[in-house]
């Protein structure tokens, strides 16, 4: 299987891209933060994208290439399968984080390393553009929480609060550059 990488451009990102990407997990277990400590809790439910979703996503992916961030297509026969996103403002009391605002790779084209793949290039990047931290607000599934802690990332010592408003059942994760 070629998965071709690539960088996407912002003419390109158009909710018109996303025709082939599913963006479905059925989730049943997430971690949860409860007096202070991570537990894993019964937590069914299936996530899946309206189109509403992949309007804010293509305005969302436009506005990081606008700011001179990074974003990333994973594609395979053409189609795209997978993206990253890295912001390029810094933040925390050191200005050594950069924030991977999306990963995701479609749930046809899952455990084929897509998305290690993406992680790596993520990483890359903001090492790259002087970043000692990646700072990643993952969504709380324990799937999702296993494929990051195979990345190397620990829960994050910095806060960023802006995440916790916006997604309050995310878990604030950072790796080491």
């Amino acid at each position: 299987m070629m998965i071709v990488y690539r960088p996407l451009t912002t003419k390109e990102i158009k909710t018109d891209l996303f025709a082939h990407f599913y963006r479905r997990q059925k989730v049943t277990k997430c971690w949860r933060n409860i007096d202070g400590v991570w537990q894993i809790k019964e937590c069914p439910f299936i996530d899946d994208w309206t189109l509403a979703d992949y309007q804010e996503l293509t305005s969302c992916l436009q506005h990081t290439l606008e700011t001179d961030g990074y974003v990333l297509g994973a594609f395979f026969n053409q189609q795209l399968k997978g993206f990253i996103s890295v912001e390029s403002c810094f933040f925390g009391k050191n200005h050594d984080y950069l924030d991977l605002s999306s990963l995701h790779v479609s749930n046809d084209m899952r455990q084929q390393g897509i998305g290690k793949a993406l992680f790596h290039a993520a990483k890359n990047w903001a090492k790259e553009h002087g970043a000692k931290k990646l700072y990643i607000s993952s969504h709380s599934a324990a799937e999702t929480q296993s494929f990051y802690q195979a990345m190397g990332c620990v829960d994050a010592i910095e806060i960023n609060e802006r995440h916790v408003i916006s997604e309050p059942f995310d878990r604030q994760l950072e790796c080491l550059l």
